[in-house]
């Protein structure tokens, strides 16, 4: 008979139920280790399920999802709000690690969700040092604000602000060392190297912004669409209408990957300010009614549509010297003449301007 697993996941245990002709089995618990995840593995091995499902609960599945699809089990990694919204419909009023095991067990059976395919180890370790480098970054930003800060009042002590100087240079020379093994990571992996470099291409995008962004985009699927990657990142616009009494304004949803965002911010805010076509689709937008962030976010999604097209049709991104249906390479590029093609491309292979 068909069976099913539901495994839920937490920060020190993971609860197991089997579901069987539509009956869930009691709940077993593993402790979250190797030991525990190997227990687990030889118990679902023994009952060779069509399908294990878990939540991508932040830092704790990965490892066990690893596992499983080592030892050859079927596994699904589903999105958590997913599973949310399957168990607001199921009207389940507790929540509770075996109830949530046994809800998983049966979105299983029911949903029938695609298969998880592992991300190569190289292509894992590189996200790694991706969001590292994202989170020093940010934290030099809020050590630089403080410095504003500090330099702005003149009873400020000169011990603070040196203080925040020898924290500012800490962080970048952690965040020098992280891109230096990066680029080892990518010297490694030929294909991640030309990404990386098509990424690099585009106006305002330096090179810790290129590793972060690609780190972020290395591991999904290749098959993916743009608009379904722009949702991944969180960039795509949420509705929220009915009739004629609810009309709210349309907002970016931020329901995906906040690594990828917080990497294309400063490569947009930078397009902006020195891209003549990134600058004039902000400035588009605004005549438009829209706000200057908001701008800044489209300006953001166009950024991520065009680097997921570089990837895709392995061209670089669109250079400014090209015109609309050049196909020829710039020959005022530095980096264009290192590449044989320089066009603007979109998802679907078409030479584009951002006025489009």
């Amino acid at each position: 008979m068909t069976m099913f697993a539901g495994i839920d996941v937490g920060a020190s245990s993971v609860v197991l139920v089997c579901r069987q002709n539509g009956r869930g089995s009691a709940p077993e618990t593993f402790d979250q280790s190797v030991a525990g995840h190997a227990a687990l593995v030889r118990r679902l091995c023994r009952v060779a399920p069509q399908c294990v499902v878990l939540e991508a609960t932040g830092i704790y599945y990965l490892d066990l999802a690893l596992a499983l699809q080592a030892a050859g089990l079927p596994v699904a990694v589903i999105n958590p709000r997913s599973f949310h919204h399957f168990a607001k419909l199921k009207l389940v009023g507790s929540k509770t690690d075996g109830v949530d095991a046994a809800l998983l067990a049966e979105y299983a059976e029911r949903m029938n969700p695609a298969l998880w395919q592992a991300p190569e180890p190289h292509r894992l370790a590189l996200r790694d040092v991706g969001r590292q480098i994202n989170r020093l970054t940010a934290a030099r930003t809020q050590a630089k604000n403080r410095l504003h800060a500090l330099r702005a009042r003149a009873s400020t002590l000169p011990l603070l602000i040196d203080d925040e100087l020898e924290g500012i240079a800490v962080f970048d020379r952690r965040i020098q060392r992280l891109t230096a093994a990066a680029t080892d990571l990518l010297d490694q992996a030929p294909l991640l190297a030309r990404q990386c470099q098509l990424i690099d291409a585009a106006t305002g995008i330096a090179k810790a912004s290129a590793i972060a962004i690609l780190a972020e985009l290395c591991v999904l699927p290749g098959h993916l669409k743009a608009n379904q990657v722009s949702r991944y990142a969180g960039l795509d616009v949420r509705l929220w209408q009915s009739g004629t009494s609810v009309n709210q304004r349309a907002r970016m949803s931020k329901a995906g990957n906040a690594y990828l965002r917080a990497a294309l911010f400063m490569p947009a805010m930078s397009a902006v300010r020195y891209d003549p076509r990134a600058k004039a689709f902000s400035l588009a937008l605004q005549r438009r009614g829209k706000k200057k962030m908001q701008a800044v976010g489209a300006v953001m999604r166009k950024y991520l549509t065009g680097i997921w097209a570089c990837l895709k049709t392995d061209q670089p991104h669109w250079c400014p010297n090209v015109t609309r249906t050049g196909t020829a390479a710039c020959r005022k590029c530095a980096r264009c003449r290192s590449s044989r093609v320089a066009q603007v491309v979109d998802p679907r292979g078409v030479v584009r301007t951002w006025s489009d």
